[in-house]
């Protein structure tokens, strides 16, 4: 199936038609075909928080707003071992390093590039990606060096809603830091925040941007609004615009790993389960500033719905399929075989001019 065209996302983000449903019945059957029905958990740290100096105006970790959200320096390097260890151990793919910071500045890659290595050597068979902000060649290096599989820095958004979010630093210098990761030989996590206010055709440009990038990863964070920032007061989107994102996520990359993020637990709420059937991959255990359901909840959701966690284990360096989870493919309306796909194209509305406008009506 062709990549979708830009009119033709807006097309599916503005019509009734096709049903979400009928919408992420396409994306698992893409979803299926290439990750099978397996789902792959990534843990966070964050290892560092609050007072960061750019004006991300949807961060509670800005140090230009009045939030109530903990602040610390770097964690100590016993403590991002220790996470790193309970990560493994949770049989999580990968453990994502982030900092509240501008830019990996050489001080300090100075204090975090040792323990990358030390975590690297203690568990060889763990993932590490770092996310630290803005790169420069001689930081993807050290960090390459260092042991880092993967760098993260997302987009956000599209070009010309970047402004609105950011002006400390621009949206071009956020592609070329992924570009600076792929560049060193690092794995690129690169997504965005949907829910501040886009329009349809903001996140059309924002998925095909992706595209063009050819990232590995794709993490899409579902914004909920931080009290204290200037999007405070934002209107949500609704559980079905959501789900209906994200299936249009996985038709525009229909082989890459694409994470279901922040906000999975506030804005999908009961339809979350749901969520599985477009992405294969989950945050699990919280995010930065705000707790998730934790990982009992989220292996049970993944066994609700028939899939299963393939999980690492050190022992022997191999996969694992999660026993826990693996139940049979519930009877629904969304059943077919793992490896089908459709070759069937989608049916679009067409758009007038006049609904070129906001995801949701103000």
């Amino acid at each position: 199936m062709k990549t979708l065209s830009r009119d033709e996302i807006v097309d599916l983000l503005s019509a009734d038609r096709p049903h979400f449903l009928e919408l992420l019945e396409e994306a698992r059957k893409m979803r299926e075909k290439h990750y099978d029905r397996f789902v792959t958990i990534h843990i966070l740290s964050n290892a560092k928080s609050g007072r960061c100096s750019e004006d991300c105006g949807f961060c509670s970790q800005s140090a230009r707003y009045s939030t109530a959200i903990e602040t610390y320096p770097l964690l100590k390097p016993e403590t991002l071992l220790e996470q790193a260890s309970n990560a493994a151990a949770a049989g999580a793919e990968k453990f994502c390093i982030v900092t509240a910071t501008r830019a990996a500045t050489r001080p300090l890659l100075d204090k975090l590039c040792p323990t990358i290595s030390t975590i690297k050597k203690t568990f060889p068979h763990l993932k590490i990606c770092t996310s630290l902000g803005l790169l420069t060649p001689e930081a993807a290096q050290r960090l390459k060096e260092a042991g880092a599989d993967r760098y993260n820095h997302n987009l956000e958004t599209s070009e010309r809603f970047f402004p609105n979010l950011v002006t400390t630093h621009s949206w071009t210098d956020r592609v070329r830091s992924v570009e600076i990761a792929k560049t060193a030989g690092l794995e690129t996590c690169c997504g965005g925040l949907v829910g501040i206010g886009e329009t349809k055709e903001d996140i059309a440009d924002w998925l095909l941007a992706l595209h063009r990038l050819d990232v590995d990863s794709i993490p899409i964070n579902l914004f909920d609004p931080r009290p204290g920032t200037p999007y405070a007061s934002v209107r949500p989107l609704s559980a079905t615009e959501a789900l209906r994102i994200l299936a249009l996520a996985r038709l525009v990359h229909p082989h890459r790993d694409i994470r279901c993020a922040g906000g999975r637990e506030k804005i999908l709420g009961p339809l979350q389960p749901l969520a599985l059937f477009a992405v294969n991959s989950i945050f699990s255990n919280g995010y930065l500033t705000t707790p998730g359901q934790g990982l009992a909840a989220d292996r049970e959701m993944i066994r609700a719905v028939g899939y299963q966690i393939r999980e690492i284990r050190e022992k022997s360096g191999s996969e694992r399929i999660d026993e826990n989870t693996a139940a049979p493919f519930p009877k629904t309306g969304l059943q077919s075989t793992s490896t089908s796909s459709s070759d069937r194209p989608l049916k679009t509305a067409k758009t007038r001019p006049e609904q070129a406008t906001s995801l949701r009506s103000s």
